[in-house]
């Protein structure tokens, strides 16, 4: 049996006693250790009471768990935290929204078992169930993108002393967005591979405020960081959609333009600029709208938020370029 163990971060929700529970059940060699870390501010946490049914779940894996405060910056910075806490030649990190399979260890003995010395990380395979009888949503189907992504940290396995080297995960990465790819970036530019597992692990598909699209937006700023540290190109060194960066800029220059032009009397220049932007928020709209269920509060949803995105996306763009504009690596960053 190879050694491992699990460090979750967790905001604390009402999925992470889902969560312990599928760790609980699962058949094969144990962890050698949980590390639960809280990134929730501690002045949020007035009732102890959902960490605490949430660990009852664990059974005998109870007394192998630790529980450790965060610094609430996030998942990146949460993950290096538990890290910290980690003695094993494997950590394996799970989200605190996912559910792994029932024969979840066994299968990650077998894949740790199967890692080749020059291997540093082997992602487990993330499934994402859609609702039945109906096409997905548009917020479900960027959750069932995750299924699609190549290094999500939802149940990522990674060698202990391989991560150490490369210094962790970069916690300039607010969010969970981007600090996976560039991790496994890095790895790689060191010679390490990355073999993509056997495990599996279930993420649901929540509830999304109407606006979640819109807050995804900020993810454009950890974008541009991404441009600074592995240059234009790291779409295709990290295998990820390109977006539609360039059309949202192209469509919040013609609204912006509009609004000047008609501000300044020049009303046809306007007029022109104002028919580029409802051109380009129409055909958002019409992209995102046809694929789903196209329900009234869809479709409703959609064209409110189809408005919005563009200029969120560009000016998140727009200001992570400026944070970032002389961002050192970030094993240079941490000397």
């Amino acid at each position: 049996m190879t050694p491992y163990a699990v460090v979750i971060p967790t905001l604390v929700r009402d999925t992470l006693a889902d969560c312990l529970a599928a760790l609980a059940a699962a058949h094969g060699p144990r962890p050698e250790r949980v590390v639960l870390v809280g990134d929730r501010p501690p002045t949020s946490v007035s009732d102890p009471a959902p960490l605490e049914h949430a660990l009852t779940v664990l059974g005998d894996l109870r007394a192998r768990t630790t529980v450790l405060p965060g610094e609430v910056r996030g998942p990146a910075a949460a993950r290096n935290t538990g890290l910290r806490a980690v003695t094993e030649p494997w950590v394996v990190f799970v989200d605190d929204d996912v559910q792994v399979g029932p024969h979840w260890c066994a299968q990650l003995q077998r894949d740790l078992d199967e890692a080749t010395p020059d291997t540093a990380g082997v992602p487990g395979v993330i499934t994402v169930p859609l609702p039945g009888g109906r096409r997905p949503t548009d917020g479900e189907r960027g959750t069932a993108g995750l299924a699609r992504a190549r290094w999500i940290t939802a149940d990522m396995a990674y060698r202990t002393d391989a991560l150490r080297r490369a210094g962790g995960f970069d916690e300039r990465f607010p969010r969970a967005h981007r600090e996976d790819a560039d991790l496994a970036l890095r790895l790689l530019d060191a010679g390490w591979r990355i073999r993509r597992g056997h495990r599996t692990t279930l993420h649901p598909v929540r509830a999304a405020s109407r606006w979640e699209s819109v807050r995804r937006q900020r993810g454009n700023a950890d974008d541009a960081l991404m441009r600074r540290l592995h240059g234009p190109d790291w779409w295709d060194k990290a295998v990820a959609p390109r977006g539609r960066i360039r059309r949202h800029a192209a469509i919040t220059a013609a609204g912006a333009a509009a609004c000047a032009l008609a501000v300044t009397g020049h009303r046809r220049a306007a007029a022109a600029c104002a028919a580029g932007w409802a051109a380009g928020t129409a055909e958002f709209a019409r992209a995102r709208i046809v694929p789903g269920p196209r329900t009234p509060d869809e479709v409703a949803t959609v064209l409110a938020t189809s408005v919005v995105i563009p200029p969120a996306a560009t000016w998140h763009r727009l200001a992570g370029a400026w944070r970032h504009r002389r961002a050192p690596a970030w094993r240079e960053a941490t000397r």
